[in-house]
């Protein structure tokens, strides 16, 4: 099983990164682990799920909701995350499902445009399908999958007693995303819905005090329009979406061709993380969302979530330490957390357009990315 996911359909180089976990790295296995139990079946915990199964341990993977659905993100597939999907063994099945192939990089502040073409093309993929489609994979290799309300309390008992495989010695991954709280007024949330119209190759976002709104697109030309903003400017237009996107001058531009598929969907209160969380419970290995929360502007997002699911579903099959797999993990996403954090701060006193139009778009995708980590080369 372990030989039939890492030889899968993939010729190039696309980690540079070990992913095994071994004890040259401080990550020497302290427990020898029975089962593995995945908390949330979302792009990090179904990998998390398919890294244990190729340790040949059992996986249970529970789910809260019983049918999938659509959720607020910006679905943008990096290029680095290719290589990733194609070592899972889905990418053939991932370019079934017609993703759009996103090309080039739109930046707008206010009249300021900067558009550069992106070194290796990304993808776009609504998360209904990319979710779907990495939870079969998990499956199909022999995970088991349970619909329950699962429990987070971020140090401990994340599990009910009666779930399945939680007696003996069961390693936990904890992917059921972020959990954040936040002083009412000053609370960020995140939007999201669909389009229908004329499709693009670039993905643009569009920045205005305290927050900004991206639109790409997804598999057969739908149009993904997904955006961050303060509580107060939502509040001050009733949290009417539709017209909270208007008033950008650019953005209503943008939208002017398109027609709403469904209504708008929205989550929060988000807060950003500057770094990943401490960790203290040595059988439980969080990873995604769980781990903290980066700005959604770098298209890092759903790249992180693989990364750190495998990287802690495989410390969790061979017992390594969760500590060293957290400090692991964070010195993957170091540069994306410190570059996200150092940008919102620069959009809150209005200085970002200045520093965007002064650095090469190149560079400021650069900076977004995870360390040591090698592209895919898949954009004919």
């Amino acid at each position: 099983m372990a030989a039939g996911v890492r030889r899968a359909a993939c010729k190039n180089s696309f980690w540079a990164i070990d992913h095994t976990g071994t004890a040259r790295d401080g990550l020497a296995p302290i427990r020898q682990m029975r089962n593995v139990l995945i908390l949330g079946a979302g792009p990090a915990g179904s990998v998390a799920a398919i890294a244990a199964l190729a340790e040949s341990v059992p996986v249970s993977i529970l789910e809260k909701s019983r049918h999938r659905r659509h959720k607020v993100c910006g679905e943008f597939i990096s290029p680095e995350a290719c290589g990733i999907l194609a070592e899972l063994g889905v990418w053939e099945q991932f370019l079934r499902l017609e993703p759009t192939r996103i090309r080039d990089c739109v930046l707008h502040f206010g009249r300021l445009t900067k558009k550069w073409t992106l070194p290796e093309c990304g993808y776009g993929l609504s998360r209904y399908e990319l979710d779907g489609l990495l939870l079969e994979r998990a499956v199909a290799l022999g995970a088991t999958v349970s619909n329950q309300v699962v429990p987070n309390n971020s140090f401990g008992n994340h599990f009910p007693a009666d779930a399945p495989g939680a007696a003996g010695k069961t390693a936990i991954v904890l992917a059921t995303g972020r959990r954040a709280a936040a002083a009412p007024g000053k609370r960020l949330f995140g939007f999201k819905a669909h389009f229908e119209g004329p499709a693009a190759d670039a993905v643009e976002l569009f920045f205005f005090s305290g927050g900004y709104v991206g639109v790409s697109c997804v598999e057969r030309g739908i149009t993904n329009v997904c955006g961050i903003a303060p509580e107060s400017a939502l509040h001050a237009c009733g949290f009417r979406l539709d017209e909270f996107v208007l008033r950008s001058e650019a953005l209503a531009e943008r939208l002017r061709p398109l027609s709403r598929k469904f209504k708008w969907l929205t989550v929060g209160p988000l807060v950003y993380s500057r770094t990943v969380r401490t960790w203290v419970d040595p059988i439980t290995y969080p990873a995604g969302d769980a781990l903290g929360f980066v700005d959604p502007f770098t298209g890092s997002g759903i790249l992180n979530a693989l990364l750190t699911g495998w990287l802690s579903g495989s410390a969790a099959a061979q017992g390594l330490s969760s500590q060293g797999c957290v400090a692991r993990c964070g010195a993957l996403l170091g540069k994306p957390y410190w570059t996200s954090a150092l940008f919102r701060g620069l959009l809150d006193v209005g200085c970002a357009q200045h520093l965007a139009a002064l650095i090469p778009g190149s560079w400021l995708f650069r900076l977004t990315r995870v360390g040591r980590l090698a592209t895919y080369s898949s954009c004919v």
